[in-house]
């Protein structure tokens, strides 16, 4: 954990403030992707011991994530947006997750005193048409505590949705799922057809499989 964050202030040498980056929701089939942002604009070493845990939010148990989520909320600049099912279609989803990546670090930013801010942005590439100065971290979420703490906004924040999305549409069980295509997820789709949260280019290949299929 206190690697992450010598990582941090490593990086906040030149700059007032860093701010960490992250999306979650880029490979289900279903319902937008959630970008995140988050600045801790103090590290004491109270609030390091209560984020002990702090990691990739892919490695944590839904109860830690949550735990660290109220944390994370109460002791940053932090923003969170979605990146909408239509964008997705329309756009493509690396594309998506960059924009709405764009969206929260704006909207943290400006919540800041200083323009002289960093971005990490996990992953291999830059957010496009940007205005504050960037660097792209490959496995971010595991070098960087904030962009560890931005995975985490963005995943609950992203499976707190669509446990919302499944009361509406039971049948789907994306409140186990989260929208991936498992085998009863698509079992679902081949049964009660698709909505307007469904990602139709994402199952393109399913169709295309069932049809060969059906012509055996």
């Amino acid at each position: 954990m206190n690697k992450r964050f010598d990582f941090d202030r490593e990086k906040l040498k030149n700059f007032d403030y860093i701010i960490g980056t992250d999306e979650a929701g880029r490979g289900p089939g279903a319902g937008p992707v959630f970008a995140a942002a988050v600045c801790f604009t103090s590290l004491d070493k109270n609030l390091i011991k209560k984020l002990d845990k702090l990691n990739d939010s892919k490695q944590l148990s839904e109860k830690i994530r949550e735990e660290l989520f109220e944390i994370i909320i109460n002791n940053s600049i932090y923003s969170i947006k979605q990146g909408s099912v239509e964008e997705i279609e329309k756009l493509n989803i690396l594309r998506t997750s960059l924009l709405t990546m764009n969206k929260s670090c704006c909207e943290a930013a400006e919540k800041l005193d200083s323009e002289n801010i960093l971005v990490l942005v996990d992953g291999n590439k830059k957010i496009p048409d940007f205005k504050y100065e960037q660097q792209f971290i490959v496995k971010g979420d595991y070098k960087s505590a904030s962009i560890a703490a931005a995975s985490i906004l963005a995943k609950v924040s992203r499976d707190i949705f669509m446990k919302e999305l499944d009361k509406e549409f039971p049948q789907y069980r994306w409140a186990e799922n989260k929208g991936y295509l498992t085998q009863a997820h698509l079992d679902a789709v081949d049964k009660f057809g698709l909505t307007k949260w469904h990602r139709k280019k994402f199952l393109q290949k399913h169709f295309e499989k069932s049809e060969q299929l059906s012509l055996l």
